[in-house]
């Protein structure tokens, strides 16, 4: 089946200023965008980036028509590539697909070989999308953090966003390896999910209404963090000397409103997460997430939906109505 006939959920420019729309559709793999290597879709991510693109938020689709998903697990069916062979489960994440190339909603993707990731021995294709791109930045964020340091003796992380897909499995990890985590959240119904999954501590994000001060009291040994904006400056202030912040979110704002003194008194780290690495850090850090950095409870962190489902609940997670993280079910 060189070019199968399937199913996928597409977005079309809206009208005006309008959304666009997204409709299921029937469609040929040389319909698809460019690539050397078919696959079939398992499973396939939801993602806040990929709530926004629906909603048309944010400019982060350009060109339409266009199949959204940043995330996929899959087998392969053909690849340029002799190395990936017919069968064989993989994982795609990042280099623009779902936003500059089809993604992940549909029966079958196509893309180039070298985005293509065989799937580590002990992972799933179910739960190599729950990991996704979620699973991926949470890893990624911690393994940059030890690499500056961070070790469970020097005290507790801090992690905000914490009902968010990165957030729980970062809280599942950390835990898995020993930190003792706090978790913040402004839901106060999540209390029991949030410490199912390891977090020692839940506490209500700050009053971040006055302005922040350069210096507070500190208390973290590292913040993982989703939601940027008032709350990193905040949690950067509390940082203890020699402290570590990871940050890959901006829910609270792009904008940062602190001072250079936590880094010049204290010591303290940002890290910016990027998790659209280049493929050597890909297999390393998913190497991790098959061994010790192995989330233990991707069953309570996540549900599985059908493809018809997919506009609702992209819809909800832009309302904050959604927990952990979903994944939708192909083939």
């Amino acid at each position: 089946m060189d070019n199968p006939t399937f199913q996928a959920y597409r977005l079309h420019a809206g009208a005006a200023d309008a959304p666009p729309q997204g409709r299921f559709e029937t469609l040929r793999a040389d319909e698809l965008s460019e690539g050397d290597t078919l696959i079939k879709v398992a499973y396939a991510g939801l993602n806040y980036k990929d709530a926004l693109a629906q909603a048309g938020r944010g400019g982060i689709i350009r060109a339409y028509p266009r199949i959204g998903g940043i995330d996929l697990s899959g087998t392969v069916v053909h690849s340029a590539d002799p190395a990936l062979a017919p069968g064989q489960e993989v994982v795609v994440h990042g280099f623009g697909i779902g936003v500059d190339c089809d993604g992940g909603y549909a029966e079958y993707a196509r893309v180039r070989h070298d985005w293509v990731l065989p799937l580590p021995a002990g992972i799933n294709l179910r739960d190599a999308a729950v990991l996704g791109a979620a699973g991926y930045t949470a890893a990624l964020s911690l393994h940059w953090m030890e690499h500056c340091g961070l070790t469970p003796e020097q005290g507790e992380v801090l992690v905000t966003g914490a009902t968010g897909g990165v957030a729980g499995i970062a809280i599942d990890i950390l835990s898995q390896r020993g930190y003792r985590v706090c978790a913040m959240t402004g839901k106060p119904d999540a209390e029991d999910y949030l410490r199912s999954l390891g977090a020692q501590e839940v506490i209500a994000p700050p009053d971040l209404s006055a302005s922040i001060k350069p210096l507070m009291s500190a208390r973290w040994a590292g913040v993982i963090d989703s939601v940027g904006g008032k709350l990193l400056a905040h949690a950067l202030a509390s940082l203890r000397p020699d402290g570590v912040a990871a940050a890959f979110g901006n829910a609270g704002g792009a904008e940062l409103p602190s001072s250079v003194i936590p880094f010049i008194l204290r010591g303290v780290k940002l890290l910016g997460i990027n998790a659209n690495s280049p493929m050597p850090l890909r297999r390393q850090v998913w190497n991790k997430l098959a061994a010790g950095y192995r989330p233990a409870h991707l069953d309570l962190i996540s549900r599985v939906i059908e493809p018809s489902d997919l506009p609702q609940a992209l819809a909800a997670m832009l309302e904050r109505g959604s927990i952990g993280r979903s994944v939708a079910r192909f083939s």
